[in-house]
């Protein structure tokens, strides 16, 4: 078996004829290179997957282009406390409030949601006693706010805090650290209710699945994109074109919670 994994390359081109998958292009360390493949297993953004196709129908490559995203945005922030207090009967370590994710419903912030990464485990602390580590996310388009400098959205985030009074103005900020992610949420609106067209498309050419958040347009969690992986591979193995089972992955209605009806 073996295999071999590359790194620092940005896949430009899928090469497909008649029907079929044929081969990648790359650019490689700053280097033009093509690999020959057999299978081709797309975890990347549907949109991006089709625009690096030959011969798409003009309707796929436009529903391709409207689907939209949201980009992620988090900022790390290491504080020296918070004034969100353990209430409850749970032990915390430092008595911070028990909360792994917090949800902000605060309409004057753009804060979407608060992460004490001391509650999923002390050990991500150095000093958990005496320290909180919090994770600031923010969900944004591509606009001004993505292209924000590290330093103008741990400002904002700072400040947010500080409105929404978690933090005083006189908690002292150890450190802050931004991260993004490009693409993270698959969004249902704008062309998206075209998407059949797209999947049926994808699903006529051989030796190619679509797997993944990204790679199926849905909002997945971890587990089932893993499981769109798993059912690619038995498909393969059991030399199933029907790919169905592949999309079909979360979709059964057993799992959603029930919406309450007044």
């Amino acid at each position: 078996m073996g295999g071999r994994i590359i790194t620092d390359c940005r896949v430009d081109r899928i090469i497909v004829k008649n029907g079929s998958v044929q081969g990648i292009e790359c650019v490689c360390g700053g280097e033009k290179k093509t690999f020959c493949v057999d299978v081709i297993f797309s975890s990347m953004p549907v949109k991006n997957l089709i625009r690096g196709m030959n011969n798409v129908p003009a309707d796929v490559r436009s529903i391709s282009e409207g689907l939209p995203y949201r980009n992620f945005v988090t900022i790390g922030v290491l504080v020296d406390r918070i004034n969100l207090k353990n209430k409850t009967n749970y032990a915390t370590v430092g008595d911070i409030v028990p909360d792994c994710w917090i949800y902000v419903q605060e309409p004057s912030v753009t804060m979407g949601r608060i992460q004490i990464f001391n509650n999923w485990s002390p050990y991500l602390v150095k000093n958990p006693k005496s320290t909180v580590w919090m994770g600031l996310e923010y969900f944004c388009g591509d606009d001004k706010e993505w292209n924000r400098s590290d330093e103008e959205w741990s400002s904002l985030a700072v400040n947010e805090l500080k409105q929404m009074n978690i933090i005083d103005n006189d908690t002292k900020i150890i450190t802050t650290h931004c991260e993004r992610v490009e693409k993270a949420y698959p969004a249902y609106f704008d062309t998206y209710d075209r998407i059949d067209r797209v999947i049926g498309w994808l699903d006529d050419i051989d030796e190619l699945y679509c797997i993944g958040r990204n790679g199926q347009h849905r909002y997945n969690n971890m587990d089932h994109s893993m499981l769109t992986a798993m059912e690619a591979v038995s498909n393969l193995l059991a030399n199933d074109s029907d790919n169905s089972n592949i999309w079909n992955v979360n979709t059964e209605q057993s799992y959603h919670e029930d919406k309450a009806t007044a």
